[in-house]
């Protein structure tokens, strides 16, 4: 399960980078957001450390206390999960 679980995350760390990008964007333009659920589904599939970090590059919604406890909370429980599981 080592490989395909490693794929998965790449392709959803991918996936949180490319929708943190254009929420960001969105946000600057006034076009249509991503909706939060959408944002936190893509961190609990395993996309939450890219998120994190890119939040924080580009400082998008780093003074919402949702994404910056939540995310490192999500975090955190999947390195416990991938610790039993691998």
């Amino acid at each position: 399960m080592g490989p395909f679980l490693y794929i998965i995350y790449l392709c959803f760390s991918l996936l949180a980078v490319c929708i943190t990008v254009y929420d960001k964007y969105a946000a600057k333009h006034k076009r249509i957001r991503v909706p939060e659920k959408t944002l936190f589904l893509t961190a609990l599939c395993g996309g939450s450390l890219a998120m994190y970090i890119t939040m924080l590059v580009i400082r998008h919604k780093t003074k919402h206390k949702r994404f910056m406890v939540g995310l490192p909370l999500i975090i955190a429980a999947q390195t416990v999960v991938n610790i039993f599981i691998v």
